[in-house]
């Protein structure tokens, strides 16, 4: 596969919930360039503290169709953003797309089964891992690159790979079929976030369309 020719994969940056409000938006900030997406989970965090960053990255001049929201729908409909990102056991998505249709809605999924059913019930696209072993998974096998080249050559919408993915393995996922990769630890973990962001280029820029749930 030539990269240089090949579609573009986008870069999606997934919040980790291990920096505070402030430390999180300083990340984001130095990032934000970098990816296409940034995807906001932050399971633990109040949701104040949760308005307060998205609210300090877009007063900041991040875009706002590059701000995912995960599962908290409400906080997304309340901060005017249409990007949205559910949990395999979150709402469903055929709900949120029947009362939001303006929502753009990427959904999580672990077997090719639970893709098709995403794809069928309105999914824009579908986020599958853990692809390699991954710390925030712990003791639990990953997919593999098989698993995962079989969900993006059945299902037709764009899938988005996690889970285990650096800039050395990076390449292998794309040429799986991934249209875009999703990074947690890579970046958030990294001793500079901004050069990790960076590291992933030479895969993630090329030309033609990804996933652009916007």
């Amino acid at each position: 596969m030539n990269l240089k020719q090949a579609k573009h994969v986008e870069l999606h940056a997934v919040t980790d919930g291990s920096q505070t409000v402030e430390e999180l938006s300083e990340i984001l900030l130095l990032i934000q360039r970098d990816v296409d997406f940034i995807h906001i989970r932050e399971k633990n965090k109040q949701p104040k503290k949760i308005v307060q960053l998205i609210q300090a990255l877009v007063d900041s001049g991040v875009p706002r169709e590059k701000l995912v929201v995960n599962d908290r729908v409400d906080i997304a409909l309340l901060l005017g953003l249409h990007n949205v990102h559910l949990p395999s056991a979150g709402i469903p998505v055929e709900r949120l797309k029947e009362k939001f249709p303006e929502l753009k809605a990427g959904v999580s999924v672990h077997t090719l089964e639970d893709a098709l059913q995403a794809e069928q019930k309105g999914a824009d696209y579908v986020m599958f891992g853990h692809i390699f072993t991954t710390r925030s998974k712990p003791g639990l096998s990953p997919r593999g690159l098989d698993a995962l080249r079989a969900v993006a050559h059945t299902v037709k919408r764009p899938v988005v790979a996690i889970g285990g993915i650096h800039p050395h393995n990076a390449k292998d996922v794309v040429e799986a079929g991934a249209a875009g990769i999703a990074v947690m630890s890579a970046l958030f973990s990294a001793e500079n976030p901004q050069k990790a962001a960076r590291s992933f280029h030479f895969v993630h820029k090329g030309g033609g369309h990804g996933t652009r749930p916007v």
